[in-house]
């Protein structure tokens, strides 16, 4: 396993990282194990954005005995009410939120404290001198975390806060089909309309490729979560691009982008563990993406689901992000299979139940009409 500078923070991190969201979706012995592996297989960090309790217990159980082998990025801001996640500044639950996060990982302190999906500039500059921000600031002088972070969809807000030198590293999206943008066009002004990639407009965002020089520049080191989008990559059905990815070719991609330390894998299995690892002995062939891209026929990636969770908290309580990753199990085939079916059927709410009051389709990054999504799972599920 290769290891990377984080930028100010110091820490030398595995390339190949643990992004730990679907932690949760098994066993908690297993996901305990899944954990244990990654770790004997050179993995160091891991990012724990998520605010259920079950998520936290088994990073801490997976932990216990080891703490000084994982460097984790805690969040503040992420919070858990009513068995639902939130994001809130709200001090009256960010602050216990935080408490519970070192308690169920069994740990006094977190490696690098993230400031929480700061998507947008009026969200960064209502953090100026507020509560939020002087209680990150207390953690880490008191030393209960080592570094402070952040995490964002948004380059401008991204930029603006590693100028502010705040922040020491960034959780930032990083794929081919985020980041080949039209020159000179704003990620916002393009999830508010339906958009069509040609060639001419092939390339790399201007905004988001100055945002990964910034970051090199100020030594700001980048984590990336989303570098597969969600696993479309690696389908040409579903890829933006009309070809398909290999996940050594979004890794590579990722870790080729200036300012950029580890990427952030989801697992499910020890298989797919091996496969994110397997990077490190790939050849240059197996790692080269400019090749498959360069001549594909693009498209937009808007209004595709990233599974990222970001819709929560839903008021009919739908675990959205599962919903949509069904869905999209399911329409890859000609039929849908029963292993989809019934594990859909055995969510505690399914996309019947939507209300369509769309107050998810205001917290999605990336545009998602889910409202919609929701009832064309439900008439294809049957429930």
């Amino acid at each position: 396993m290769k290891y990377n500078v984080l930028g100010k923070t110091g820490l030398k991190v595995s390339e190949i990282g643990f992004g730990g969201e679907w932690l949760e979706h098994h066993p908690e012995e297993e996901s305990i194990e899944l954990m244990k592996y990654a770790g004997e297989k050179g993995i160091n960090i891991i990012d724990c954005w998520m605010p259920d309790p079950k998520s936290r217990d088994i990073i801490g159980k997976a932990m216990k005995g080891n703490r000084e082998k994982w460097y984790v990025q805690g969040h503040f801001g992420s919070t858990w009410q009513n068995g639902q996640y939130v994001r809130t500044r709200d001090m009256k639950y960010v602050k216990p939120a935080f408490e519970d996060l070192l308690t169920r990982l069994q740990t006094d302190y977190i490696d690098i404290g993230m400031i929480h999906f700061v998507d947008t500039l009026e969200d960064w500059n209502l953090l100026q001198e507020s509560d939020f921000l002087k209680y990150v600031f207390k953690m880490k002088e008191a030393g209960v975390i080592r570094h402070i972070g952040m995490s964002s969809h948004d380059p401008k807000t991204a930029a603006m806060a590693v100028k502010s030198g705040l922040i020491e590293m960034l959780l930032f999206s990083v794929n081919p089909a985020f980041d080949m943008l039209p020159s000179g066009q704003d990620l916002d002004e393009l999830l508010k309309e339906s958009y069509h990639y040609d060639n001419q407009l092939a390339g790399i965002n201007t905004e988001r490729a100055d945002l990964y020089k910034l970051c090199e520049e100020y030594h700001v080191g980048i984590t990336v979560m989303k570098g597969f989008a969600g696993g479309r990559l690696f389908d040409e059905m579903r890829s933006p691009f009309g070809v398909a990815l290999t996940p050594t070719q979004c890794i590579h991609y990722a870790l080729t982008r200036p300012g950029v330390a580890s990427i952030l894998c989801g697992y499910d299995t020890k298989e797919q563990v091996d496969e994110a690892v397997s990077y490190e002995s790939a050849t240059e062939k197996e790692k080269d993406y400019a090749s498959v891209l360069s001549g594909a026929p693009l498209h937009s990636y808007r209004g595709e689901c990233t599974y990222c969770g970001h819709c929560k908290p839903c008021v009919a309580k739908l675990d959205i992000a599962m919903i949509n990753k069904y869905y999209d199990l399911a329409t890859m085939q000609s039929e849908v299979p029963e292993s989809v079916k019934s594990h859909y059927l055995l969510l505690d709410h399914t996309a019947s139940e939507c209300i369509g009051c769309k107050q998810c389709e205001s917290r999605c990054p990336f545009g998602v009409q889910i409202s919609d999504r929701m009832k064309k799972a439900a008439e294809l599920f049957g429930k």
